[in-house]
């Protein structure tokens, strides 16, 4: 599917980047490129219409986010979105899409795989998978206070207005103990959180490979935590509990 879209409006996009934690100095003249959700997943959803699966039973597996060139503020979008793959093991299917984001006539800009998950089947006997933890010599950037109200202004913000982010009881007989935090705001506080810290505020992460890979449920206080720069710039980032406590979203980002 390939759509031209308008130029996100100056309003909204000031909005978002002050909910994402950032300065407006980060994204003059630019859009932020992880807010490729706004207007990329109404058009991923329907490019799902026609997968043999419960829709509403979809949860945000992961995302990679590539960074060719940042997007202009006040010019029209052409975006595109493709399924590329669906794995289905006979109890959950992970499918693969690809949304790209440039301007008009152009090579894209901001490259994004996604992983939906849809679980349909009942687990199989045998050992659970040991969940994610944050390393042990992590190093701690900030601590954030998630409020259930932060759920809600990013569905306002991003259209992404799933019941299990804002309504109580449909998260809970989706099994989760409350609302959940969206998976695309906890990389883009965390992508933020990192540019604050890190690159002196400036707009740098050029890729972001994110798992998410523990519901987050609200409210909740959240560590964003980093490792130590590998040789070709890479470094590891989770949003979790503590070093060594549970993660919730486990990350490698370069610039």
């Amino acid at each position: 599917m390939e759509r031209v879209i308008d130029a996100p409006s100056n309003d909204l996009v000031r909005a978002y980047i002050k909910t994402m934690g950032a300065e407006l100095r980060t994204y003059r003249g630019k859009v932020p490129p992880h807010m490729f959700s706004q207007w990329g997943l109404p058009m991923a959803a329907a490019g799902l219409s026609g997968v043999p699966y419960p829709i509403m039973k979809i949860v945000n597996g992961g995302c990679r986010m590539e960074v060719r060139e940042h997007l202009p503020a006040g010019e029209p979008l052409e975006v595109t979105t493709q399924l590329v793959d669906i794995d289905d093991d006979g109890r959950r299917a992970v499918m693969h899409q690809v949304i790209t984001t440039g301007r008009v006539g152009r090579e894209p800009s901001v490259i994004a795989h996604l992983y939906p998950i849809v679980v349909y089947g009942e687990r199989k006997g045998g050992e659970k998978r040991e969940r994610p933890r944050v390393a042990e010599d992590a190093r701690e950037l900030e601590v954030f206070d998630i409020a259930p109200s932060d759920a809600v202004d990013f569905a306002m913000l991003t259209g992404d207005f799933n019941p299990i982010h804002w309504l109580k009881p449909y998260a809970k007989i989706s099994g989760f103990d409350s609302t959940i935090l969206h998976g695309f705001a906890s990389m883009s506080w965390a992508i933020e959180g990192v540019q604050r810290h890190l690159y002196g505020g400036e707009a740098a992460v050029r890729v972001c490979d994110a798992r998410f890979v523990r519901p987050m449920a609200l409210p909740a206080r959240v560590g964003l935590y980093v490792s130590e720069e590998r040789e070709g710039g890479e470094r590891d980032v989770w949003m979790g509990e503590s070093p060594g406590g549970l993660a919730y979203m486990k990350a490698t980002m370069s610039a």
